[in-house]
């Protein structure tokens, strides 16, 4: 299977529909069911202890996952998050980026099944991982 959205697509996209975050992240790679987006970590995304906060993982999670469905059905704005299991390893390095590497396992009509490894940049043991699940509307 080809891709439908390449990198340049999909920074477009995220941006056009998601201004609000679009520049937290970073498309590093992409290719049929993989990618790779890190995430810019800024005083935002700590919690208190200087590390990065969960819902800072989760957020480079669901992006990653959302924009590896995308760029193998193309531009379908209401794909959306049906489960999200995260189990948090280690933690991240002190004011390092995370990069999010996902991958689409199983990508039906209906749902994309997939898996997101988080990295703190220059790391190399995960500092999370998680499984995703993403409902697709049928095409009209």
């Amino acid at each position: 299977m080809t891709l439908k959205m390449d990198r340049e697509d999909l920074t477009a996209f995220l941006a056009s529909h998601f201004p609000q975050v679009a520049d937290d992240f970073a498309i590093e790679a992409v290719k049929p069911f993989e990618i790779a987006v890190r995430l810019h970590v800024g005083d935002k995304n700590l919690r208190p202890g200087g590390t990065v906060s969960g819902p800072s993982m989760f957020s480079l999670a669901d992006v990653c996952m959302y924009l590896a469905v995308l760029a193998m059905i193309g531009p379908e704005a209401l794909a959306v998050t049906t489960n999200c299991s995260i189990d948090f390893m280690r933690k991240p390095r002190a004011g390092a980026d995370l990069i999010g590497t996902g991958r689409v396992l199983k990508l039906g009509k209906a749902l994309a099944v997939g898996d997101v490894m988080i990295h703190s940049d220059g790391m190399d043991p995960p500092v999370a991982r998680a499984g995703l699940t993403y409902s697709i509307p049928p095409r009209r």
